[in-house]
């Protein structure tokens, strides 16, 4: 159920009367233009307020909680799970003390903390004073779903007990019956995947555009020091003619354009490129409706110094300009 926030407002205030010397030494009109002047500048400027936005997630145990404060972790967000309802004025106080560090945060808070209601109306009316909008999200999901979950993670409900689960299940969803009615939104999480619970969320707040950008990261290296582990795509280059054996091209790392020309003028090189840029625009927007905020291409060759960074350079230079992705490149092995 949606409540209506409040309005926050500003009042103006007047500037003191001239003094009779200063008001004869000048004409009506000019007079009044300066008074007029004088209020605006004396008017009550906004206090300053931390920018960004503060998301309040709260509802049922199992309904997806800490995946929905995952996916506003890879926004950016600073994420604070289970927030003891004692310490909110004190979040409350250090986000105005540091507003850039606690841009865009999110806090969980649910019956773990007990009663999450009496805490969820203090916040929305202490930040909505202070010029801030929270949005607060309501997560559940069917009894049955809820039940499958705690079965799958083995996790006990925080407010399990003899009855079993489906009891705790229907005391909680009696204890936060004021809480589900103070939310904004209310998301049922039953059917939906991982990348739909994102785009239902992301829907719901306000994003930056450079928040919902694909992170491409193109990662080089050389297979005898070991695949880089937090690859989600790893090609092997090592089929092509090697700078290393060329006597002058052997001490140049592949950003020397003397070895790019030696690597991307062979065909295969080239028509390599290209079949990984069909491949990325085939499973990118893919990836991007699974949730995936973060991609790691690898590419690698024997030491990671001539053909993969050659490569990798021509790649990110082909997917930089792709809407909706930010490319950067790491070389692993060029300090090596």
């Amino acid at each position: 159920m949606s409540v209506p926030r409040s309005t926050a407002s500003t009042t103006a205030h007047r500037g003191r009367p001239r003094s009779a010397g200063a008001a004869a030494s000048s004409t009506p009109a000019a007079s009044a233009a300066s008074a007029h002047s004088r209020a605006r500048a004396r008017r009550a400027a906004p206090p300053e307020q931390p920018a960004g936005q503060v998301v309040i997630l709260s509802g049922l145990s199992g309904a997806g909680k800490s995946q929905a404060s995952k996916l506003f972790e890879d926004l950016g967000y600073v994420c604070i799970d289970n927030l003891p309802t004692d310490l909110l004025d004190a979040f409350i106080s250090l986000r105005e003390e540091s507003p850039e560090r606690y841009r865009d945060t999110a806090l969980v808070l649910d019956i773990r903390g007990g009663d999450p209601a009496p805490a969820i109306a203090r916040a929305k009316a202490v930040l909505e004073k202070h010029g801030a909008e929270p949005t607060v999200i309501f997560l559940e999901a069917s009894d049955a779903v809820i039940v499958s979950r705690f079965a799958e993670t083995r996790h006990r409900h925080p407010l399990s007990s003899q009855s079993g689960v489906q009891a705790s299940i229907a005391e909680e969803r009696t204890r936060l019956s004021a809480t589900r009615e103070l939310a904004d939104h209310v998301v049922e999480t039953s059917g939906l995947s991982i990348g739909q619970l994102k785009e239902r969320l992301f829907n719901l707040v306000p994003i930056r555009p450079e928040s919902e950008a694909l992170q491409i990261e193109i990662v080089t290296f050389g297979f005898k020091f070991g695949l880089p582990l937090e690859a989600d795509l790893v090609f092997d280059v090592r089929f092509l003619n090697n700078p290393y054996w060329v006597p002058d091209l052997k001490p140049l790392s592949g950003l020397h354009a003397s070895v790019r020309e030696y690597v991307l003028g062979q065909p295969r090189a080239r028509r390599f490129l290209e079949l990984v840029g069909e491949m990325l625009e085939l499973t990118l927007p893919a990836f991007r409706a699974e949730g995936k905020s973060r991609l790691v291409v690898a590419l690698g060759c024997t030491g990671g110094y001539h053909r993969s960074i050659a490569l990798a350079e021509e790649l990110a230079r082909r997917l930089k300009d792709r809407e909706g992705t930010e490319v950067s490149v790491f070389h692993r092995e060029l300090e090596r």
